[in-house]
């Protein structure tokens, strides 16, 4: 097990993404805080075993997040690895767009990262070890005209990843970030996969022709957080079927 008596923190927990990779850094044998608004999750980590912990936390909120961190230490003595994949979105056209949601898309999509980062940082570099994976998307790159806020905060995670890793490569602390494409989680479901004809949307601008599994991007997850990812650090890697290669639309099977 490549994660052996290591302590990880995943924000955004309770379902798609992040239990996903929630479990499979279980799998690789660490011990897993789970982190998320909603308190069904403690439900969720007992099922998961016991190295796997529930905390209740708003991340947007420093206060939180410094609760979340203390309750890990308190829990398990370290973190080494923290999954930063709390997100939501929004769906509204620019002209209708109002400030507060605005406002809170960037304040749970991008602020909570700079917020657990640096609180997780802090510990980690007390030990010149850790690594830090920021879940972006392949909306940090292309554009969805009626999900402005959920746009802005993409493209904000992935320069909050180079300037994290370059601030904090001298101390031994690694910062990657993943950008999914389509993945079969509620969030897409209801966001770009709410019909036919937006499923074949999506896929006809999806070269390897179906959408992704949380599953495979924990995979990703795992692999950053690894020894085999020792040499990584201040990039994005795509999980998107092919999509932010192709420069045109390919067919879709029924």
């Amino acid at each position: 097990m490549k994660l052996s008596q290591q302590v990880a923190i995943v924000t955004g927990a309770t379902q798609g993404i992040g239990l996903a990779c929630a479990k499979r850094l279980l799998a690789e044998g660490a011990s897993v805080m789970l982190v998320d608004i909603k308190p069904e999750g403690a439900a969720v980590a007992a099922e998961l075993g016991a190295q796997a912990r529930f905390f209740a936390a708003d991340v947007s909120q420093k206060a939180d997040v410094d609760a979340m961190v203390a309750a890990t230490l308190a829990a398990f003595g370290r973190i080494d690895i923290l999954v930063n994949n709390a997100g939501v979105t929004h769906a509204a056209d620019f002209l209708d767009l109002t400030e507060d949601d605005f406002d809170r898309v960037l304040r749970i999509n991008l602020k909570s990262m700079f917020l657990c980062g640096q609180a997780a940082a802090r510990e980690m570099v007390k030990h010149e070890r850790g690594c830090i994976i920021n879940m972006s998307s392949v909306n940090a790159e292309l554009a969805i005209p009626n999900q402005v806020p959920y746009v802005v905060s993409k493209g904000g995670i992935n320069q909050l990843t180079k300037v994290m890793a370059l601030n904090l490569a001298p101390f031994g602390v690694r910062v990657n970030g993943i950008g999914p494409g389509t993945i079969l989680t509620e969030l897409a479901k209801q966001a770009v996969l709410s019909s036919p004809e937006a499923r074949n949307t999506i896929l006809s601008r999806t070269p390897l022709g179906r959408c992704g599994e949380p599953e495979e991007v924990a995979g990703i997850a795992a692999f950053l957080a690894s020894a085999d990812a020792s040499y990584m650090t201040g990039q994005t890697l795509y999980v998107d079927g092919g999509r932010l290669a192709l420069n045109y639309t390919v067919p879709v099977k029924d």
